[in-house]
């Protein structure tokens, strides 16, 4: 399934907010930061990268589901969206 606009414009925004977060991260590490604080902004990038993830399986099971609904064959099953689901869980 290709990636569209209208799939990602959320997801898109998380993970450039995450990426200024890793560049942080990555300084905070060769300035040698404070472990606690180093740990905590990882955590967050993770996360913020893991719900950008689930916002795009999400947009493409209900891109799937209005093909589906249409009368249409989806670009992927639902068992392909699971195991990319599944991957990030």
């Amino acid at each position: 399934m290709k990636l569209r606009p209208e799939m990602t414009g959320d997801a898109l925004t998380r993970l450039k907010r995450a990426r200024g977060q890793l560049n942080a991260v990555i300084e905070m590490i060769e300035n040698g930061d404070d472990c606690r604080a180093t740990l905590t902004q990882l955590a967050a990038v993770s996360k913020a990268i893991d719900r950008a993830g689930f916002k795009i399986i999400a947009s493409g099971m209900r891109h799937c589901g209005r093909a589906r609904d249409g009368g249409e064959e989806p670009e992927m099953t639902e068992e392909e969206l699971e195991k990319l689901f599944l991957a990030l869980a």
